[in-house]
């Protein structure tokens, strides 16, 4: 082969390479998905953690209030 032909065939490749953008787009796509997956895992973890004093603060009335009723 010709190296004048070998290096525009190279050339074409690497324009090729530098305009296809559909891997960055997914890349791109994966992070965001990443990134709202974390601020769900942070928002159940903090839910989840206010719920459970709500729900004990509850069964401690409830008991309070049962243990009143029975004296």
């Amino acid at each position: 082969m010709n190296t004048e032909v070998v290096m525009a065939y190279l050339s074409g490749l690497r324009l090729r390479f530098a305009r296809d953008t559909r891997g960055v787009t997914a890349i791109e796509y994966g992070l965001i998905a990443a990134l709202i997956a974390c601020f769900i895992i942070v928002a159940l973890v903090q839910v989840g953690d206010e719920l459970k004093t709500v729900f004990e603060t509850i069964a401690g009335q409830l008991t309070k209030a049962n243990s009143q009723a029975t004296q």
